[in-house]
């Protein structure tokens, strides 16, 4: 009998779902995994992509976890000064074999003040806030730092899974997970970085994003100022 891993995946308003969702399909199948997703109540929560998502868990009730999981999403902006949030971090991350994030979530978890000195990933457009809270950015599909694991940019969240998976269970495994999956990326385009993409587009996406640039930026600021 497999010994029982409690993984913990951080639900809020507008977040990701792939984010979350990606992880938590190759994070499931560990042998004696116990999957939470956790909110602050047990209400469905709306993600980004216009369907809602239930919580299995609450903040009060969730069990002590060995791996915490923060994805990204538009609503991270509203967490960054969130204490009730930000408490249950810190909570768990001080007993977490593994405290990781996907996306933005590791701006989550800059500002609970659980990436000081280390070396994480971000989604690319965002990636340049994280040393605001004394966080080494690297661009890299997935960065380990001791018991710290992140992912970049939302489908990067697969990659992500597949490692930690690694860690818990084994390369063998997580090697069958992906096998079970089929996860054999083939796109259709060479777009997916912005150096594959090319100045122009990158240019045209960060003005489509200007709006939430400038609303993450606040938050990143106002949580710096805070966590400082």
């Amino acid at each position: 009998m497999a010994e029982t891993i409690q993984i913990g995946i951080l639900l809020y308003p507008n977040v990701t779902q792939l984010d979350a969702t990606g992880p938590a399909q190759v994070l499931s199948r560990v042998p004696g995994a116990k999957m939470h997703m956790i909110w602050k109540t047990l209400d469905p929560v709306p993600t980004d992509a216009g369907f809602s998502i239930v919580p299995t868990t609450t903040f009060a009730d969730c069990p002590r976890l060995d791996v915490i999981c923060v994805p990204g999403g538009g609503g991270q902006t509203v967490l960054m000064t969130d204490e009730e949030t930000l408490d249950f971090l810190r909570k768990q991350a001080a007993t977490a074999r593994y405290v990781t994030s996907v996306c933005t979530g590791s701006l989550v978890l800059g500002a609970a003040g659980l990436l000081k000195g280390y070396k994480s990933a971000c989604h690319w457009a965002w990636r340049d806030m994280l040393p605001a809270f004394g966080a080494i950015p690297v661009a890299e599909r997935v960065v380990r730092d001791r018991n710290r694991i992140s992912g970049g940019g939302v489908t990067a969240g697969i990659d992500f899974g597949l490692t930690v998976a690694a860690e818990l269970a084994g390369e063998e495994v997580a090697k069958s997970i992906q096998l079970v999956l089929e996860y054999d990326p083939q796109p259709p385009f060479d777009s997916g970085s912005p150096e594959k993409a090319g100045p122009e587009r990158v240019k045209r996406i960060r003005e489509r994003l200007s709006g939430l640039l400038q609303a993450r930026q606040k938050a990143n600021d106002d949580a710096a100022a805070k966590l400082a």
